[in-house]
């Protein structure tokens, strides 16, 4: 089966008596236009999509493939991640944070409570550590794209 376009959200499809089958798409493959899955059923599936994904990518609970029996939607599995807090008092390091992330062309989030969330790499953690007023904690965490902050989200090293 090959899937060309995203029918919509899970949450907009009736889904009584229908079977639900979920591919995981990681996040870094969030925004690839060809993919070969298999989904947690066991159905094979090709994912070609036209050049709109490589800006708006695949998210959780995006609808692939619906008939009268099955839906099969994207699930986007948890991965370690760095949350990031300020100390009260410190707010002015956000700028910091923000530019130290980026500077390493690394995903950006915003979190709860006024956190920010970055994909975990050893060095990044070490180095949001050293800064003052900055706590980097890392977690296993389901990434929401929705939150997102950075404008691009590939991931590529110098």
């Amino acid at each position: 089966m090959v899937c060309e376009q995203i029918l919509g959200k899970l949450s907009e499809f009736d889904t009584s008596g229908k079977t639900i089958e979920y591919v995981d798409i990681e996040w870094h493959e969030a925004f690839k236009k060809i993919h070969k899955k298999t989904t947690d059923h066991e159905t094979e599936l090709g994912i070609r999509m036209d050049d709109s994904i490589l800006t708006r990518g695949l998210y959780q609970g995006d609808v692939l493939y619906a008939d009268d029996e099955k839906i099969i939607a994207v699930n986007t599995p948890p991965c370690e991640v760095i949350r990031v807090s300020l100390t009260p008092g410190h707010e002015k390091q956000a700028a910091k944070v923000c530019y130290e992330i980026g500077n390493r062309h690394a995903p950006l989030f915003w979190g709860e409570n006024d956190t920010f969330i970055t994909i975990y790499n050893e060095p990044m953690l070490l180095m949001l550590q050293k800064l003052h007023g900055v706590t980097a904690e890392k977690e296993l965490k389901k990434l929401d794209f929705d939150q997102r902050i950075s404008a691009s989200i590939h991931n590529h090293h110098h």
